[in-house]
């Protein structure tokens, strides 16, 4: 005898997107933030984000290798021999970038020759190679993918946040439209070099650093 499907969404339900999965993907996107809590691949969170659409389209694609990237070796974990791991999962890990990096290539010329140097370096990015080591390696794919997203969407909001303050404060601009008021610039405003620099991305990531562990802290606290 059948059962109706009306009963068993909630069961689909609950296993996709149970307590426990949503805990796992709200690890990574903020309890244990990739940047913010575990300080992991800020190379990106410095060369990328001077402007907020290289820093987006950074994210959509680590988002894009990360969650896939995990979820194929996840699959995988029980046919991959120890000794030739770490070489299997960069082999996937790859293959994922290439087709990124093609893709852009082919429809965002533009972006992708501001990118081309930074997609091929998600190959070592240490966010990826933790992830695919600490949690894939040791859980089913769909968990793996949950985590791989959230752990890729949090790194993504980070570089979002810090590419928005520079492009603002460093050009005046954000997305490429003004956004200060030329009465701004009339007064004497100028717009700060300085973080278009690597000296202010160091700065604006730590502002973000501590605002995220003291927001933490206080609902922690509460």
């Amino acid at each position: 005898m059948s059962v109706p499907a009306e009963q068993n969404t909630p069961v689909i339900k609950e296993i996709l997107f149970g307590r426990a999965n949503q805990k796992i993907f709200r690890d990574g996107l903020w309890d244990n933030n990739p940047i913010t809590y575990q300080v992991m691949g800020i190379c990106s969170a410095l060369a990328v984000t001077t402007n907020v659409s290289t820093a987006l389209v950074m994210s959509l694609g680590l988002i894009f290798v990360q969650g896939f990237s995990e979820a194929i070796i996840s699959a995988l974990r029980n046919h991959i021999p120890p000794r030739i791991r770490i070489i299997v999962q960069m082999a996937v890990v790859s293959t994922f970038v290439i087709t990124l990096d093609l893709v852009l290539k082919a429809y965002f010329y533009p972006i992708w020759k501001q990118l081309t140097v930074f997609i091929g370096l998600i190959i070592t990015n240490t966010l990826v190679v933790a992830r695919l080591e600490g949690f894939a390696m040791h859980n089913p794919p769909w968990k793996s993918f949950l985590d791989g997203t959230g752990n890729a969407m949090g790194y993504g909001l980070a570089l979002i946040v810090v590419s928005s303050l520079r492009e603002i404060l460093g050009s005046g601009t954000l997305l490429g439209f003004h956004v200060i008021p030329g009465s701004f610039y009339e007064q004497g405003y100028s717009n700060n070099g300085l973080m278009l620099l690597s000296p202010g991305a160091f700065f604006v990531l730590g502002l973000l650093i501590w605002g995220h562990r003291t927001i933490a802290k206080y609902v922690e606290g509460k």
